[in-house]
């Protein structure tokens, strides 16, 4: 008998079977996959770490979560600096001097905000991604760097997203292009499995374990990591995510596009951005490995959920399982997919910490 099922070996899961562990717990964990790490798993092909379900870069101002994940693994000092490609056209991402810069032959910070305040003037209450961006970075960033992306990406025009998504990019009037503004950032030398792996030593773990499937041992209470609509097959109707299909290649090259992430900002182009894994580790090698990545529209039953669609209408359908789960109660519920939330992974770090602190074990 074990005192707690978890299902899910990704961030959240492992925290909580690690921490429950220490309180004399007897735990087992299980996923579908046959891998642990969740969507933060790496897999190691010629020497290079392949992040298998697309780039994360490990980012946070919190010490605390700095301090305890070195406990783990060892970080090197990389910064996300990615480029946008528009029609064979490179700009700098996060929007900042670099990328008005080109777009409008300026130089000063000054010049950048008169023509974004010239172009958004007449949005006062943005009400959607469309004016939102606008608002933000006026028309010219907008059409160019990212319309295009942001319709294929999610599968749905500017003008049908919330206005919130637009706000996760940063827009900077200086020089400075690090993606983001943490003062702890890089990747894990070796990969982020490694991190999994010490996590989950001495517990049990079964993979390609499927909770609604498989026979399972006995149980006193379930950590539900997963999509929290599944958990009640779907009887408020599905929740809606962007998901995404990754095509990994080796290539003859040593180094095919010299950034670890180039997105691809038109319409045109199938695929949103080439991933080149070597990058994030700095490896030197003759051979590379690339990974393109598609949007593709989401289905439950076949695809993986990977970003929630946050909007007013979906997260109405959520609150109706978030009000199912508090009738059950031997069923806890936790992590991106249970609370349906777009989280970083110092977010889901913090996030499953305080879960363990309130389940007061």
């Amino acid at each position: 008998m074990y005192d707690y099922l978890i299902v899910g070996a990704g961030f959240f899961g492992s925290i909580c079977a690690r921490e429950l562990q220490k309180k004399g717990k007897k735990i087992l964990v299980i996923d579908s996959r046959n891998h642990v790490g969740g969507n933060c798993y790496t897999e190691k092909r010629d020497d290079i770490n392949l992040h298998m379900y697309g780039p994360h870069i490990f980012h946070t101002s919190n010490e605390f979560v700095w301090n305890w994940i070195n406990q783990y693994c060892s970080f090197n000092d990389f910064t996300y600096r990615p480029v946008a490609n528009f029609k064979g056209k490179v700009f700098s991402i996060p929007f900042n001097m670099w990328t008005f810069s080109k777009l409008w032959n300026i130089v000063l910070p000054e010049d950048a905000k008169n023509i974004i305040e010239e172009q958004g003037f007449e949005i006062k209450d943005p009400k959607n991604l469309e004016e939102q961006a606008i608002k933000l970075v006026g028309k010219d960033v907008y059409n160019t760097l990212i319309k295009g992306y942001t319709e294929k990406q999610w599968k749905k025009e500017c003008k049908e997203l919330p206005k919130e998504i637009i706000k996760r990019l940063p827009v900077r009037f200086n020089y400075d292009n690090n993606y983001f503004n943490d003062k702890y950032q890089g990747i894990p030398i070796g990969g982020y499995t490694q991190i999994f792996e010490k996590l989950l030593k001495d517990i049990d773990v079964s993979l390609n374990t499927d909770f609604f499937k498989s026979k399972l041992p006995s149980f006193n209470k379930i950590i539900y990591t997963g999509p929290i609509d599944k958990l009640f097959d779907y009887k408020f109707g599905y929740l809606e995510y962007k998901t995404v299909s990754l095509n990994h290649r080796k290539i003859d090259s040593d180094n095919y596009q010299g950034v670890a992430v180039m997105n691809f900002t038109d319409i045109e182009t199938p695929y949103t951005r080439i991933i080149e894994h070597k990058h994030f580790e700095n490896i030197h090698s003759n051979t590379t490995w690339l990974s393109y990545e598609y949007p593709i529209e989401y289905n439950p039953k076949i695809n993986e959920p990977f970003y929630p669609v946050n909007d007013q209408f979906n997260n109405s359908i959520y609150q109706k399982y978030r009000n199912e789960i508090s009738g059950e109660s031997n069923i806890l519920v936790g992590g991106r997919l249970g609370e349906y939330k777009y989280y970083d992974m110092d977010k889901v770090i913090i996030s499953a910490f305080k879960f363990i602190e309130e389940l007061n074990e």
